[in-house]
């Protein structure tokens, strides 16, 4: 199911770009194609030098040698993408990224998390990137021959709601890359989230237009914005994002941070509202304690 107002959450290219598929006929311009939404998938749209390309197993996929999934595989298994992503970021931040990258979703929790770490622990990496190629799952979406794509953030039947929000802590518009146009970085961006199930704000990208929202960060547990009033009552957790100065050219913010979190009572939730909006932010959530 196609989902409302793409543009805006930062997927408008990826829904409505279709599937590439490499058929029998192909032309040549038509392959070169495929071969560059190969490199934008499996690498997280990073720039790839010539001297990077996996020039052979092109050579083979070109002459018909390769599928699309075995060349897929020989990306995923190169010194390109092991260094890039293996061997410099954390275990869960590879994780989380080979299932973008290969599956085009987010872990659907902690036991999928556990699966393949448990491979890495007694296999090995390149059983690791096996496993993903060679699931039913990867076999009933991609088959043979169709490059892998984003579906993560569409609709599906039976689809964990969770994971979806989750998917958009990952997919942050098609200029971005998985590691330098990400908020996290090398860092995981979803683990304490899946491990405990926790749906999150669904925020434009950074970029957006103005008053939109910027791609949302959770504040640190020790943080002073979090330090709110603690009385008897109903308390709600307020993520504030997008802070800017309101009337002025620049937009420049007081705050050091454009993401703010505030515990606030009940009973001062709209006074706390209307500051919140007089100082320039823009509410991602209210939920309660």
């Amino acid at each position: 199911m196609a989902l409302g107002r793409a543009s805006q959450l930062g997927v408008g290219l990826f829904e409505d770009t279709p599937p590439l598929e490499l058929v029998s006929g192909c032309s040549t311009e038509e392959v070169e194609s495929i071969i560059r939404a190969v490199y934008r998938q499996v690498l997280g749209n990073a720039y790839v030098m010539e001297s990077e390309r996996a020039t052979v197993p092109e050579s083979q996929l070109k002459r018909g040698e390769l599928s699309v999934r075995e060349f897929v595989r020989a990306v995923a298994k190169s010194n390109l993408y092991r260094s890039r992503f293996f061997d410099t970021c954390p275990r869960y931040r590879y994780t989380e990224l080979n299932f973008k990258h290969f599956l085009g979703r987010t872990p659907d929790g902690l036991e999928e998390m556990r699966v393949h770490s448990t491979i890495l622990d007694t296999q090995g990496f390149e059983a690791d990137i096996d496993s993903y190629l060679d699931s039913d799952e990867y076999q009933n979406v991609y088959g043979e021959n169709i490059v892998p794509y984003y579906r993560g953030y569409k609709t599906e039947s039976g689809q964990n709601m969770v994971g979806f929000t989750h998917m958009f802590a990952l997919l942050r518009g098609a200029s971005s890359s998985d590691l330098k146009g990400s908020l996290a970085g090398k860092a995981p961006a979803l683990n304490k989230y899946v491990i405990q199930d926790i749906p999150i704000p669904i925020i434009p990208p950074s970029g957006g237009s103005v008053g939109d929202g910027w791609s949302f960060q959770d504040t640190s547990l020790g943080a002073s914005t979090r330090l709110g009033s603690l009385e008897e009552g109903k308390v709600y957790r307020i993520e504030v994002t997008g802070y800017k100065s309101p009337g002025r050219l620049n937009q420049i913010s007081k705050f050091r941070r454009s993401n703010q979190v505030y515990f606030v009572p009940y009973e001062r939730l709209s006074q706390e509202y209307q500051r919140i909006h007089k100082q320039g932010g823009v509410i991602a959530s209210i939920t309660p304690c």
